[in-house]
């Protein structure tokens, strides 16, 4: 089942608000309502609340809170998905202790997760975010959560030899479950990667051990100097910058502090078009889904200068935003379905036939 539809001011977006916090149902109403284009149609304090008003008012888009009384969201989260699919946008405390949480909101489904710290009581700190995460999932393409034949680490190619590539990553919306997808389909000496994921600072530390439990490859989330080698993937830290460098004959990464580059820190553009400029033809790139259009002018970067480059296909997206600004620029090389990327991204970096 997807669920997605042409929203505008005959059709405003239709969304839920879930929270056991009478303070912050009020607030979210309030910011969410007040655009033209959305309209709450409830709010529910508990999971069996937000179940019955689901059936009746069949909102587009369900705000969620993780840890609320009689069922927690995660297991709402999942027998939502597994039921009747829909967007969900997590909004809840993320703090080290509770990120590994929302690491499994997103396994379960969620679209995005939005830290609500003290920010959630006076609607400050989520203006912004709130609405524009619930606009992006309104055009995400939910599936229902079930087992799917994968690649998988073991049945995987391996590439016999190391080459001198590297791989470059980019996602936003629907990406943790792409990225999860892609790096635990690679074989062990699969060349160095580097990844930027929209994702709220905590959150790419859990993130990155989860995905490092689950692949053959180490991933971890970046520190400055990290090394670029085979066999590691390095994530870029939420609100940090990575930028490929080279340190002598190593390619390293540095951790930078700036502005938002396109409202985002990391930026996906700030670490392609440092992979044009120092890897050049030995990267190969691969812009996924996500909303707006962060990254397309960085992989058009590494294509001009030798990368090849990849563009993940409007079908298999969440979101088709990203990838779709990249290929309307010539961006990129191939446009590729989800399930076919690990092996593109192989063979891009395989040596060439006659090759030293």
């Amino acid at each position: 089942m997807i669920r997605t539809g042409a929203f505008g001011p005959d059709r405003p977006i239709r969304v839920l608000i879930v929270d056991d916090s009478a303070t912050v149902r009020s607030v979210f109403r309030a910011e969410l309502g007040a655009q033209a284009d959305i309209e709450v149609v409830g709010t529910a304090p508990d999971p069996y609340v937000a179940r019955d008003m689901i059936v009746k008012y069949e909102p587009d888009v369900v705000t969620l809170d993780l840890e609320m009384p009689r069922m927690d969201g995660i297991s709402f989260l999942r027998k939502l998905m597994a039921a009747m699919p829909l967007p969900v946008v997590v909004v809840s405390s993320l703090t080290p202790a509770n990120s590994p949480v929302a690491v499994e909101a997103m396994r379960a489904g969620a679209v995005e997760v939005l830290c609500k710290g003290e920010a959630a009581h006076s609607g400050s700190g989520l203006r912004g975010e709130l609405v524009r995460a619930v606009r992006a999932a309104a055009g995400a393409r939910v599936q229902r959560q079930i087992a799917a034949p994968r690649i998988g680490a073991a049945a995987a190619p391996a590439l016999v030899r190391t080459t001198n590539k590297i791989i470059a990553l980019g996602s936003s919306t629907g990406g943790t479950q792409a990225l999860e997808f892609v790096l635990t389909s690679l074989p062990i000496d699969t060349p160095g990667i580097v990844i930027v994921q929209h994702m709220p600072e905590h959150f790419t530390h859990a993130f990155a051990t989860r995905l490092n439990e689950l692949a053959a490859i180490e991933v971890k989330e970046a520190e400055e100097g990290d090394a670029i080698v085979p066999g590691r993937a390095l994530l870029a830290p939420g609100n940090r910058h990575m930028v490929l460098r080279t340190s002598g004959a190593r390619r390293i990464v540095s951790i930078v502090d700036g502005p938002r580059v396109g409202r985002h820190r990391p930026a996906v553009d700030v670490l392609f078009e440092s992979v044009a400029e120092y890897a050049g033809a030995n990267a190969v790139g691969a812009l996924m889904t996500g909303m707006g259009a962060d990254g397309a002018q960085g992989l058009k970067s590494m294509r001009d200068a030798g990368s090849w480059t990849i563009a993940q296909d409007e079908a298999s997206c969440v979101v088709f935003g990203m990838p779709k600004v990249a290929i309307e620029l010539g961006a990129a090389c191939e446009v590729v379905s989800l399930e076919n990327i690990p092996g593109r991204l192989l063979a891009a970096c395989a040596p060439k036939k006659g090759a030293a």
